[in-house]
């Protein structure tokens, strides 16, 4: 058997919980997170006090303000949860150093050579609870030799199979067609201690043997199906033909079962610890002048750059954040065309969207975090020659055309300042593709040339009024306006994919032609010839 041991943390009511300590109410009341569940709205956490007068959680919030008119609501906020739930990975690696987050209300820490620190693992449960009570947090932990085992004990122990009757289950049969089984003591059972549940090693299936199957962690509808024959408990599945078991209620059940026993290995793989860069200035009185603002952004933005500058980073998104005298904070995000750790890049373009803040009745404090950030490769210059090719590189076009892009952003947001990059496709309205100019390369070569020109308008195609004859027709109606043909150039044959099945060229092969109009219009139509929908004449572009 294994001898690694597992603690899993479970917090039922982590949501409710986190809100409460943000309150700190002097006089309890039922509590509970409301979140959205197919358009209706239900508790997603409730507080101790809310499930004493008989709420539960997945309970619609109708029926609950029915039954506790009193009842204190918050709507759910999946973010700040997660955000807290890092904060008690942070706290949980004092107890070892392999913690990881089980979405979205648990902690895995892997203990083992850690309990002895903490003078056995009694201790360690007791002061983890400890711990969680002077937080105001409730847990329920259990220590096992597996991951699986950890996480059903934390959850089931304790709870009996709930009974389910139907006329599959063998125990239901009249007791003159079923045999007496005996009762038999199980050995090797799971210690519930006053802080938690502590597994004996290597002694997996009596642990989890009296556990209900949603121990295992199956699909609802696997454990639907094996309560219908009767089986509820893990002991009913756990001696079961393996190659059955698994032809009929998937692979995946089977592995759960043998992650639970040990006889597949889940480890349990610690969060890296992000990188974070950020700095901040706090105001002795409040501040509301841009200019006060401005020196206050040169304080915090050189020491954020040295940061960035000593792990090799660039930032691509900033984020500045003003921390107003009456409580509220005003940010403002900022993107960059390409990574950069340089001072006077971003200060610009910061500077351009400063008017956005409100001072309000002051500002106590800036900070400014970068949010995301890239790798920066270092350069190294040997000599006055290297360094003026480093500062001509820096003046170089695509550095100047990126700082453009950056400034744009900084005014029209991020993703409003695209480039074309050539496609490769011979359709017409495919033939380029719109991308993010900050989060894209330029095409490093020239333009591909096609053989016939191309319009410069390009827009859906139009039906034209005119003769069924692949003939350019002397006179038209387009647009409600009856036009004639001066001079027409073609035909350019254009056939669709036919490894794609786009519906906007279902109407077959089509013949372009470049044609001038009385007026001056230079148009590009094109015939089609008929598919799967009738074609005609129809006009797809302009020139100019």
């Amino acid at each position: 058997m294994s001898h690694r041991r597992i603690l899993s943390l479970w917090f039922p009511r982590l949501a409710a919980e986190r809100v409460l300590r943000q309150r700190r109410a002097t006089l309890p009341m039922p509590f509970a997170v409301v979140g959205d569940q197919n358009g209706a709205q239900v508790l997603v956490s409730i507080c101790a006090l809310a499930e004493g007068a008989g709420l539960r959680q997945g309970q619609p919030l109708r029926d609950a303000t029915a039954m506790v008119p009193g009842l204190l609501t918050r709507a759910a906020d999946p973010l700040a949860e997660a955000d807290f739930l890092t904060h008690l990975r942070r706290w949980a690696g004092k107890f070892s150093p392999w913690v990881a987050e089980e979405a979205p209300d648990a902690l895995v820490i892997d203990l083992t050579g850690c309990a002895h620190l903490f003078g056995g693992e009694a201790a360690l449960l007791a002061q983890a609870e400890q711990d969680c009570a002077d937080l105001g947090l409730t847990v329920r932990a259990a220590v096992a030799d597996t991951r699986g085992a950890a996480w059903a004990l934390a959850r089931f122990a304790g709870e009996l199979a709930r009974p389910h009757r139907n006329g599959d289950a063998i125990a239901q049969e009249a007791r003159a067609t079923r045999s007496r089984a005996a009762k038999r003591r199980v050995e090797g059972a799971a210690v519930a201690v006053a802080q938690g549940v502590i597994a004996p090693p290597g002694q997996m299936r009596g642990a989890l043997a009296d556990l209900p199957l949603p121990a295992l962690r199956l699909p609802p509808q696997v454990v639907e199906s094996l309560n219908r024959l009767g089986l509820r408990r893990v002991r009913d599945v756990v001696d079961l033909p393996r190659a059955a078991f698994a032809r009929r209620f998937g692979a995946d059940s089977l592995r759960r079962l043998d992650q639970a026993l040990g006889l597949e290995a889940e480890p349990v793989a610690p969060a890296r610890a992000p990188l974070h860069f950020a700095t901040r200035l706090t105001f002795p009185d409040p501040i509301g002048l841009t200019e006060d603002i401005t020196q206050g952004l040169d304080r915090i933005l050189p020491p954020l750059c040295e940061k960035l500058r000593a792990q090799a980073r660039g930032a691509r998104r900033l984020r500045l954040e003003a921390w107003r005298s009456d409580g509220r904070v005003e940010r403002l995000d900022i993107g960059l065309a390409r990574p950069t750790d340089e001072a006077q890049a971003i200060r610009p373009l910061i500077l351009l969207r400063l008017d956005k803040i409100d001072p309000g009745f002051g500002i106590d404090c800036l900070r400014l975090e970068a949010l995301e950030t890239e790798p920066l490769h270092a350069l190294q210059h040997r000599g006055q020659l290297a360094a003026n090719v480093a500062a001509q590189d820096r003046n170089a076009p695509s550095h100047a055309l990126a700082d453009l892009i950056g400034r744009l952003g900084a005014r029209l947001g991020t993703e409003a300042v695209t480039r074309l990059h050539p496609s490769d496709s011979h359709i017409p309205e495919k033939s380029a593709q719109t991308l993010a100019a900050a989060w894209s390369e330029p095409h490093p070569e020239p333009w591909p040339k096609c053989h016939a020109p191309r319009p410069i308008l390009l827009w859906t195609p139009e039906p034209v009024r005119a003769p069924d004859d692949p003939t350019p027709p002397a006179q038209f109606r387009w647009r409600r306006r009856d036009l004639a043909t001066r001079v027409a150039a073609g035909p350019e044959r254009i056939a669709p994919e036919w490894w794609f099945d786009d519906p906007d060229w279902r109407t077959g092969p089509r013949d372009y032609w470049r044609v001038e109009v009385g007026a001056g219009e230079r148009l590009w139509m094109y015939f089609a010839h008929g598919s799967d929908i009738p074609g005609g004449w129809f006009c797809h572009g302009g020139f100019r």
